[in-house]
């Protein structure tokens, strides 16, 4: 993987800060600012009564597009430009060395994409548990924020999935899946897994301290876990592969197949329905696992055959 790509001039810790603290600047005020602006002229009526019409967006399907725009604006800035920028700018590096450090196999891109759509099965498990876990009494506070702030968000996916045209799915997935594909993994598998991994002396603790970020910033406890996890698989993919497409592909493939399942389920295509946040049947996540765990051992020895990455 790109360990040369942040330089080494500065303790990794301070690196680590920097980077994450810069991507956030973008992702939480500077990129909502610039969609904001860019959504204006989306907006039906005046500024003061869109501004009212954000506390409770769920009232206002009109507020669909322009919340879109927010958010592809906040991922774009935000994970994307900013980071990038930083890295040409702070770093003097080139961005795009993440992309030639290791060459891309046809069997790593096939086996990428079957184990992320496998590995949804076993998630269901860990997201049906993560968000049924109770506190004890100590944190009971603690919970009743985290379960408004979780309501708050499940709402708000639910509000910007229900597809009215074609037009809003294209828009929905290049929000959901194309943009956090590449912005999400440039700043957690590109940038901050090898500072980690320097900081720390291991790659094993840096893929988990990496995850554990990425799932944290989306200030959703009661799925926390199958976050982290998804942000463990990328990290391993990262590593192995030593190529940042490898998990921007298998983060785009996780949230575009969610997204067309949703799709599809709404037109009545399928009879799946990936919100209902119930998990498959023990029998099922028990083989489904097996068989993800046999693709990654495939996929971790084919790049130590062809990339030698030291494992």
């Amino acid at each position: 993987m790109s360990s040369e790509l942040i330089g080494h001039q500065r303790p990794a810790w301070l690196s680590i800060i920097f980077i994450f603290l810069t991507a956030m600047l973008g992702f939480v005020i500077i990129g909502p600012m610039i969609g904001f602006m860019l959504s204006i002229p989306f907006i039906e009526g005046d500024l003061l009564s869109f501004q009212s019409k954000l506390a409770n967006p769920i009232a206002h399907s009109e507020l669909r597009i322009p919340l879109f725009i927010i958010q592809g604006s906040a991922t774009f800035f935000g994970l994307i430009l900013i980071p990038a920028l930083y890295i040409r700018g702070i770093e003097k590096k080139n961005p795009l060395i993440l992309f030639k450090n290791k060459p891309v196999y046809l069997q790593s891109i096939i086996i990428t994409t079957l184990v992320v759509i496998l590995f949804m099965i076993p998630n269901t498990f860990f997201i049906e548990w993560n968000s049924n876990l109770s506190m004890p009494d100590f944190l009971k506070g603690f919970e009743s924020w985290a379960r408004e702030k979780e309501d708050i968000a499940a709402g708000l996916t639910t509000y910007l999935t229900q597809f009215d045209t074609f037009g809003h799915f294209v828009l929905a997935f290049f929000v959901i899946a194309i943009l956090p594909g590449i912005g999400e993994e440039l700043v957690f598998r590109g940038m901050l897994q090898p500072e980690l991994q320097r900081a720390t002396g291991n790659i094993h603790a840096a893929i988990w301290i990496s995850a554990i970020m990425f799932s944290a910033i989306h200030m959703q406890f009661f799925g926390f876990v199958p976050r982290m996890l998804l942000g463990v698989l990328f990290g391993y993919l990262y590593y192995w592969s030593g190529n940042i497409l490898i998990p921007m592909l298998a983060h785009f493939v996780n949230n575009g197949f969610s997204v067309l399942m949703v799709y599809l389920y709404q037109l009545g295509i399928i009879s799946i329905d990936l919100e209902s946040g119930e998990s498959a049947s023990l029998f099922l996540v028990a083989i489904f696992t097996i068989i993800t765990f046999g693709l990654l051992l495939y996929l971790k020895k084919f790049h130590r055959e062809n990339n030698s990455f030291v494992p």
